[in-house]
């Protein structure tokens, strides 16, 4: 098969040709540019709102929102915030969220608390291994009347997890879902967050009590840095595409400009 090689001998692009690869190159190193730029600025509120979040996580617990805030509340204004509450648990109508610790596989157990003014907020009460999944199992450390405890406040999580989706109906749960955990235990006047416990303090000696509780992934992925070197190294390469056209096409008009006074010469010197 033969190939058509470029032809050592091309001459010089065309003004309009240079004109449109001008035009090109300063709107992809603008493109890169601001792209950087948008990344850096990511970059400061991302790590603006991991101090926040690290403020709020050891901060003094606060009272938990009241109905009234229900509908403000928000993951950027809200999310890990220290709170406090007393209710009496419902353990009856517990649900089960499978989950990945770093205890292993195993599930979360949330369990819907009613709240002295009424109100029933889902905390989630930590992990289980798959062999503590009955309640049977673990009833003896239910808590009964009565309880005070404190958590972080968490956003519900609704639809599923990754490529899996709740399935109320099989009372298969792959994510904290608070409206459809609450419709499917057949409760009213939910709140819209729920709350993972915190694990209560070691006791020297004692059995281990399930569920396990203080096991709150704080983790935010940062890797704005990374892609802002990538999107200004881009716009590095099309300045650096530039200089070389640049080069080039000088060197080819040169040539030519040589070439042509070589020809003018010679027919100059064939004439005499």
């Amino acid at each position: 098969m033969s190939r058509t090689l470029p032809d050592p001998n091309r001459g010089p692009r065309s003004t309009p040709a240079l004109a449109l690869l001008a035009l090109a190159g300063v709107l992809l190193f603008a493109l890169f540019a601001v792209l950087g730029a948008w990344q850096l600025e990511r970059r400061a509120w991302k790590l603006a709102l991991i101090e926040r979040v690290v403020a709020r996580v050891h901060a003094p617990p606060v009272d938990v929102p009241e109905p009234a805030r229900w509908p403000h509340i928000s993951a950027a204004g809200d999310e890990y915030r220290h709170v406090r509450l007393a209710g009496v648990f419902l353990h009856e109508r517990e649900t089960l969220v499978q989950a990945s610790t770093t205890l292993g596989p195993g599930y979360w157990v949330l369990t819907p608390l009613r709240t002295a003014q009424g109100p029933v907020v889902l905390v989630n009460r930590g992990f289980v291994p798959p062999e503590r999944r009955e309640r049977a199992t673990r009833s003896a450390d239910e808590p009964a009347g009565e309880v005070r405890l404190t958590g972080l406040l968490r956003i519900s999580e609704p639809g599923g997890g990754f490529l899996r989706r709740n399935d109320p109906g099989a009372d298969r749960w792959f994510s904290r879902d608070v409206q459809a955990i609450a419709a499917a235990r057949g409760l009213a006047d939910v709140a819209p967050f729920f709350v993972d416990e915190d694990a209560p303090p070691p006791s020297a000696g004692a059995e281990p009590r399930w569920p396990v509780g203080g096991l709150t992934v704080i983790a935010f992925h940062n890797n704005h840095l990374v892609y802002a070197f990538t999107w200004f190294a881009l716009a590095l390469g099309v300045l650096l595409a530039a200089w070389l056209v640049t080069r080039a096409e000088r060197r080819l008009r040169r040539a030519r400009a040589l070439g042509e006074d070589h020809d003018g010469k010679a027919r100059h010197a064939a004439a005499e």
